[in-house]
């Protein structure tokens, strides 16, 4: 058993290669590093002050970083690895000891991403709404992210030219990524017409997590509906200095998922209810064990 008196408010600690029954003083430091050996499970922390103790599972990286084989003892900044991400410079990711599997036990579901894309018109907000109802009534909490929604705040400052459409879709994707994270079933209702910028944001999260969901809506019946009236408008020629270079499926193309995770297809008049598509999903996500811890 390894033992560590703490006198210290805070104690960072991270894991592997320490001899039972070591005894680290700790009266001069704020940060701890203890390297155990996996076959060591067993931690005490003694506390006078609030001292908290944190492991972590180790890793190459943190394994390296010990300076022998038995405790080293770091000071804060070296605990933390400065980096560089884009245009972000000097940052640290600081690790919360309440992970995703803490808030998926709170909530009893697990955090996921449903990505519903699709034209204008083709019922994707409306599948949102009804999912997120049916979601609702079972207990299980759910978000929506649309994409007129997103417009309204976090995303007014972009435009419809191509650039900002990819920079729309980043964005989503991030927050998404937050909500799954947090434990919450997110719901992402947006256009999205090109498959590199939905592979993006699939791409953030664990192998799963990205659930895809293509409303094959064809655009004759889409057109039909132009439920915003934007399809007249684009057919008029009205539209495109609103939209460079187009509006999605008449000047600029739609390019259909080739692998998502559930297609609802539309032919002719046969067309499923909104609620009956959203327990298409559910079955979807109880099948693949969403709605449990």
């Amino acid at each position: 058993m390894v033992v560590v008196k703490a006198v210290r408010p805070a104690i960072s600690c991270s894991s592997s290669g320490f001899d039972g029954g070591q005894l680290v003083p700790l009266h001069k430091v704020s940060f701890v590093n203890l390297t155990l050996p996996a076959s060591l499970l067993s931690v005490r922390l003694s506390s006078r002050n609030n001292a908290k103790l944190s492991l972590v599972q180790a890793t190459k990286e943190s394994s390296t970083a010990s300076t022998n084989d038995r405790a080293a003892v770091f000071s804060g900044e070296n605990l933390h690895q400065i980096a560089t991400n884009g245009k972000a410079t000097n940052i640290v990711w600081h690790k919360s000891s309440v992970g995703k599997v803490h808030r998926q036990e709170v909530l009893q579901q697990k955090g996921c991403v449903i990505w519903i894309t699709g034209l204008s018109g083709s019922g994707k907000s409306t599948l949102a709404c009804a999912l997120c109802q049916a979601l609702y009534s079972r207990g299980k909490l759910a978000y929506i992210l649309d994409g007129d929604n997103v417009r309204h705040g976090l995303n007014r400052d972009l435009s419809f030219k191509a650039e900002d459409r990819a920079e729309n879709i980043r964005r989503i994707g991030e927050v998404a990524k937050l909500f799954a994270d947090a434990g919450i079933i997110c719901i992402a209702s947006v256009i999205s017409p090109y498959r590199k910028d939905r592979d993006a944001c699939r791409s953030l999260l664990p192998e799963g997590d990205f659930i895809e969901v293509f409303m094959n809506v064809p655009l004759q019946i889409c057109e039909a509906r132009d439920p915003k009236g934007l399809y007249k408008l684009a057919r008029a020629g009205k539209i495109n200095g609103v939209y460079p270079p187009g509006f999605t499926g008449i000047d600029d193309p739609y390019e259909p998922p080739l692998n998502c995770e559930l297609e609802l297809p539309q032919k002719g008049n046969n067309c499923a209810s909104p609620c009956e598509m959203a327990e298409i999903v559910i079955s979807y996500l109880e099948e693949k064990g969403y709605l449990q811890a």
